[in-house]
């Protein structure tokens, strides 16, 4: 049985469509990210799940039940905010509690769960601190706890990340997964971050216009992606992609005659390559380096090739000043071609099997 279940899912708002009939499930104790830029509807995709919208049509099913028409309340799950929320009157054990004192559950029943939480998640020492008194990490802990204390099957985070710094955000990442995997709830977490989504979720749900792009395992959309906006939304940095022209050899990249395919159809494509994919040799295909970028353990390289700007990795400080020339050179299996029109992959091309130029080749 899946866990959530979303069919023909629509929310328009005075003309404007937020969400725009996108479907897809997510099984038990299943870690998913809603993924995209902003606007793209995965927050109010969210918010529909939880209850707090009410959709314009479309079915939202959880644990198989039709819940489209049912009040948050009863929808048996549990939300942690971007803002965290958390009342600044009420001590960390209190606004861990509050759910379950709106509920009522018992005194003895309360004070179980808050020891089992605030141990989970290291909480202990702080229950009698204010909100105000917490740092960012320690706040985003206590919404955790009291969206965990609830225990339900099924936890909605809705970018809870964002307002931590870097190091923070990565020893967060770490603790929320782990969390996930150890209480075996289904999480369905919203991000604009792709490291966010790649290094947490089991599937992740690329969207775009309030549309679904593309929906698969992080590896899924980074080696195969299914759009020009896929390619170029996944990765850091992100997919090249270079425009191609059509010759009497075939398919060339615009403002040079390096062939990419014997088929003459160009004009209607883009070639897509990963900066981590492409090397320097002393064969291969000219180009002017213009800048680099150092990150430490690599750096990125920007060179223009032909008319066009292309980025790769390379490992450690630069070598290279701008001006320089060098030679660029990846294999047919690391290239990917997408309609121009449409912006889709495109399955039925075949690349040259070697980067070279017509004159390389004759």
């Amino acid at each position: 049985m899946s866990a959530i279940k979303i069919d023909n899912l629509v929310k328009r708002w005075d003309g404007f469509t937020a969400v725009d009939n996108i479907s897809f499930e997510m099984g038990e104790a299943e870690f998913v990210a809603l993924l995209g830029p902003s606007g793209c509807g995965k927050s109010t995709t969210l918010r529909l799940i939880a209850g707090l919208e009410d959709p314009t049509s479309g079915v939202i099913e959880i644990a198989g039940k039709d819940v489209t028409n049912i009040v948050a309340a009863k929808r048996n799950l549990s939300m942690v905010f971007q803002s965290y929320a958390l009342f600044p009157h009420l001590n960390v054990g209190e606004n861990i509690l509050f759910g379950l004192s709106v509920r009522r559950v018992s005194k003895a029943e309360q004070k179980r769960r808050l020891d089992e939480t605030a141990q989970l998640l290291g909480l202990t020492p702080l229950l009698d601190r204010k909100p105000s008194q917490l740092s960012g990490g320690q706040q985003q802990r206590v919404a955790l706890g009291r969206a965990l204390i609830s225990q339900t099957k099924i936890c909605l985070l809705d970018e809870p990340l964002s307002n931590l710094d870097a190091k923070l955000r990565a020893e967060m990442r770490n603790e929320i997964r782990s969390l996930q995997k150890r209480l075996f709830i289904t999480m369905v977490f919203v991000t604009h971050d792709q490291t966010e989504a790649m290094s947490m979720a089991d599937r992740v749900i690329l969207m775009k216009g309030g549309k679904v792009e593309q929906a698969g395992a992080p590896a899924e959309l980074y080696e195969k992606p299914a759009s020009s906006f896929v390619a170029a939304f996944i990765g850091t940095p992100p997919m090249n992609l270079l425009d191609l022209d059509a010759s009497g050899a075939g398919t060339s990249i615009a403002g040079t005659s390096a062939l990419v395919t014997k088929d003459a159809k160009g004009n209607a494509l883009q070639l897509g390559i990963r900066p981590e994919h492409i090397i320097l040799s002393d064969k291969g295909l000219p180009a002017i380096v213009e800048n680099s970028e150092y990150f430490g353990a690599d750096s990125i390289v920007t060179c223009l090739l032909g008319t066009q700007r292309i980025n790769l990795r390379v490992p450690g400080p630069p070598s290279l000043t701008a001006g320089a020339e060098v030679k660029l050179q990846w294999p047919a299996s690391a290239m990917h071609f997408f309609d121009k029109q449409t912006t889709l992959r495109r399955n039925d091309v075949d690349a040259v099997g070697q980067t070279t130029t017509s004159s390389e080749e004759n």
